[in-house]
């Protein structure tokens, strides 16, 4: 049964680190949440570790570079776990080949930039679709556009045998009041029309490993019993937590707001609802991480 708490500090000291998602709990695309901010630098105040762990498609560094603009402070965290780089060391190693077509914004170009964590790592060349083996989506061509308008492209994919890597397994996200497609809902057209989709962030393992790992470059030896993952997507965030087998804080005011009739906290009838629905079941539940 999910428990609805007051605010973080009410349960932290039952643990050493934190595995907090970003967009969502930390900020919403423009700004950072300053209670949020206040929670995280209470909780290392105490002791407590905090991974920022994130399905951004990006590598950590121009993830870390963004945080002075949204307004979080070095204080409020360690360190960063990021899809992209969990994503690109699967790339670098060939598990997609060595030429491949790209689907994401100029931005995201970041991608390939060279990735220590692998020895001896693949050469990769972006071409185009036709002359592809693999596919790297960091996220659509367009972030409004249906996902539905890149079919005719994965249809040709699919029938030519190609393996999808996808760079943030999260289907939309909210920037402001704004809702914007992500690389998930491109990843799961493609496996809905029976193309091979390969995941890197949460809920899937390898961001997780990649986080126990971060937290180990710190000197922190957690088990799991001693780590919470907090974040708002209850099909990445809570259902990896669920599957890696550490607590978790289910933030309800972000994608499942309107579900969870969230204003301050839950209504817990409707939180209730939801989950059943979902057929998951979070630690606990907080409205705002604070």
């Amino acid at each position: 049964m999910t428990e609805i708490i007051a605010r973080f500090a009410d349960i932290s000291d039952r643990y050493d680190a934190a595995f907090v998602d970003l967009w969502g709990c930390m900020h919403d695309g423009v700004s950072a949440f300053p209670q949020a901010v206040a929670a995280m630098q209470g909780f290392r105040a105490r002791g407590g570790k905090v991974v920022l762990v994130t399905n951004a498609p990006r590598p950590r560094a121009p993830v870390q570079a963004m945080f002075d603009r949204l307004g979080i402070p070095a204080d409020a965290w360690d360190v960063v776990a990021t899809s992209g780089d969990a994503a690109r060391t699967a790339m670098f190693q060939g598990v997609i080949g060595r030429k491949v077509w790209f689907v994401g914004e100029a931005q995201d170009q970041v991608f390939f930039d060279p990735l220590k964590l692998v020895t001896d790592p693949v050469v990769i060349t972006q071409v185009p679709l036709t002359e592809a083996e693999g596919i790297v989506c960091c996220g659509p061509f367009d972030r409004f556009a249906d996902p539905a308008t890149m079919r005719p492209q994965f249809l040709y994919a699919r029938e030519k045998g190609m393996k999808l890597l996808c760079a943030n397994p999260d289907l939309v996200v909210d920037r402001g009041e704004v809702r914007e497609w992500c690389a998930g809902a491109l990843a799961a057209l493609y496996t809905d029309m029976g193309g091979q989709s390969l995941y890197f962030g949460k809920p899937h393992p390898p961001i997780y490993d990649l986080a126990r790992q971060r937290l180990a470059e710190l000197g922190v030896n957690a088990s799991d019993a001693r780590i919470i993952a907090i974040g708002d997507g209850i099909g990445t965030d809570i259902h990896g937590a669920m599957g890696e087998d550490i607590d978790s804080l289910f933030i309800t005011g972000g994608l499942a707001r309107a579900e969870t009739r969230t204003d301050t906290q839950p209504d817990p009838a409707a939180l209730d609802a939801f989950l059943a629905g979902q057929m998951l079941s979070p630690t606990f539940a907080l409205g705002y991480l604070r």
